[in-house]
């Protein structure tokens, strides 16, 4: 079915699925790859939708975009991915129009992550846009809502203290290393994928642990060897991997593969092992607590570690949601000026033809009739007239919507908005 000829009105939705209310193994079911993603795009595309963009991450898949119902996201979500539709009606949640806009805003801020003042996630929002807008699913409406993000997301960076301490999972997992394990600097440590998460992790590993004994693997050994490169650390082959792992006193695996690449088959049942999943889905068999030796922590686990400048971090939430509320204020002032613009166009347009009605009536009924001053009063009532409902409309109390319906209503006419 063609969205955009279905005349129903549409309206801005997010439907996603996050860490609030889905453990790991629901999320996992919900996360999307970049080829789902892509698909997800395609798909939503030769339906008619027109603009949207999704995110998946660790923490958090969600679809913002325009759509007639909420559950022509939801089904694309599902098609898409490995989650239902009950699993969504359980677990999930969809905001509207404002919600929806002020959802994204604390999202691409820091304020919705699992750890507070997390900005890791305004790169995805960034690539996720992106994406979009190279397959012309981005209107106007979407890109100067991701940029009014973007500018929210450095000012609450620059102007606040909520991104100061641990504000990332990568930073969490050194923190719990340093804080769980002896002498950390002498122990084998093994990072399994070198993604985002994965080079960050590293970052911080050689930053805080001061350990020389650092090893890489990645299924794609050319991102392994320019990782390494910043890093100074060794890159090992992932035929390797096994081998790897039983000489690791500590494993971090944060790949991006849809099932486990980590079972209890590749692990020494002789050595004790710290293992740190820090994958959505998990790439961590289940079954490697089997062994007793081997300790096991969850991204989730990792989520909840609290550092000593988390309640200090708290206190920036009010400046931040002031910023936030500063910077939807201009999106709104922008988006209901594009809005109402066309309705006060299409109104002068009405007004100058009852004007030219009323001026030939007169012209023909009077002999000395002054069309020249006629004219000057008409177009001064005409623009008086319609300035005053600009600034009825422009009035942030203005429910915008029933304002133009009602005033097409009595000027009998009708346009068409669309973003």
């Amino acid at each position: 079915m063609d969205m955009q000829q279905d005349r129903k009105p549409l309206t801005f939705y997010v439907v996603g699925i996050s860490y609030k209310k889905a453990d790991e193994q629901i999320r996992g079911k919900f996360s999307l790859d970049e080829k789902a993603k892509q698909s997800l795009l395609v798909q939503a595309k030769e339906q008619g939708l027109s603009s949207l963009f999704v995110i998946s991450t660790c923490n958090r898949t969600e679809i913002y975009g325009w759509a007639s119902h909420p559950f022509t996201l939801i089904k694309l979500l599902c098609d898409n991915s490995n989650g239902s539709v009950e699993e969504f009606s359980e677990f999930a949640y969809v905001h509207k129009s404002r919600s929806a806009v002020e959802h994204l805003f604390d999202v691409g801020c820091g304020l919705d992550s699992q750890i507070l003042g997390d900005f890791e996630i305004i790169g995805q929002i960034k690539n996720g846009f992106q994406l979009s807008k190279t397959l012309d699913l981005a209107n106007n409406y979407m890109e100067r809502l991701v940029n009014g993000v973007i500018q929210a997301s450095k000012r609450v960076k620059n102007e606040t203290k909520l991104c100061s301490g641990a504000t990332s999972v990568s930073f969490a997992a050194v923190q719990y290393i340093m804080d769980n394990v002896a002498q950390v600097s002498n122990k084998n440590i093994l990072l399994f994928g070198t993604g985002k998460i994965g080079r960050n992790t590293c970052e911080n590993l050689i930053k805080h642990t001061k350990n020389s004994h650092i090893s890489l693997i990645n299924r794609t050994k050319d991102k392994a060897i320019e990782v390494a490169g910043k890093f100074d650390v060794l890159v090992k082959d992932i035929q390797d991997l096994s081998q790897e792992v039983q000489q690791s006193d500590i494993l971090i695996v944060a790949t991006g593969a849809l099932n486990p690449t980590i079972d209890k088959s590749m692990i020494s049942p002789d050595k004790k092992i710290l293992i740190l999943d820090l994958s959505m889905p998990n790439n961590v068999h289940s079954n490697v607590k089997e062994l007793s030796n081997v300790e096991l922590v969850h991204l989730d686990y990792l989520s909840k570690v609290t550092d000593k400048n988390l309640e200090e971090r708290k206190k920036y939430i009010p400046a931040a949601k002031e910023i936030i509320h500063e910077l939807m204020d201009e999106f709104f002032l922008w988006h209901n000026h594009r809005k109402f613009a066309p309705t006060i166009h299409a109104l002068k347009s009405k007004l100058e033809l009852i004007k030219e009605g009323e001026l030939d009536y007169h012209r023909r009924k009077i002999g000395d009739f002054n069309v020249n001053q006629a004219e000057i009063i008409s177009n001064r009532l005409i623009q008086k007239i319609t300035t005053q409902f600009a600034n009825h409309l422009r009035d942030t109390d203005t429910p915008v919507e029933q304002s133009i319906e009602w005033i097409e209503k009595v000027f009998q006419f009708q346009t068409n908005y669309n973003e």
